[in-house]
């Protein structure tokens, strides 16, 4: 079985050069989905954690709860980081749940972030931002 407080502590202390540490917890052919991305294997994977740590600044994972089974957990997180593109806003704040599933070594074989990107990130930037702004208004109720 997966050693839960490891991998937490493994995302909650994240770096770039962390990266290459992802085959302690992923198997090889380890899934990963997010409302962005879709992939398979653990390169992919890798690539998708370089790529946020040169998008954003300060990246950090903050695991506010979690639900551990035999074969799974679900982790509910916060990423805080700052954004060239949100510049003068100061840090930002992303919340979302990991649902994860181990296989019978205990590495992460199925990751699915689950966050609301519109709510989170699209509302935060500048044009389209008003437009998302307006449209929840509109559908409100």
């Amino acid at each position: 079985m997966m050693n839960l407080d490891e991998l937490v502590a493994f995302y909650e202390n994240l770096s770039a050069a962390d990266v290459e540490r992802f085959g302690t917890f992923y198997a090889e052919e380890a899934s990963f989905k997010d409302p962005f991305n879709e992939v398979r294997g653990l390169a992919a994977i890798k690539v998708i954690f370089t790529h946020m740590f040169r998008q954003v600044e300060a990246p950090r994972f903050r695991v506010e709860e979690r639900i551990a089974a035999d074969n799974g957990a679900v982790l509910v997180w916060t990423f805080h980081f700052r954004s060239r593109r949100l510049a003068g806003k100061g840090d930002q704040v992303l919340r979302g749940v990991s649902h994860l599933r181990f296989d019978a070594a205990g590495k992460v074989v199925y990751h699915r972030d689950y966050w609301d990107a519109a709510e989170e990130l699209y509302m935060k930037l500048p044009a389209i931002g008003c437009l998302m702004r307006g449209l929840r208004r509109l559908l409100a109720a």
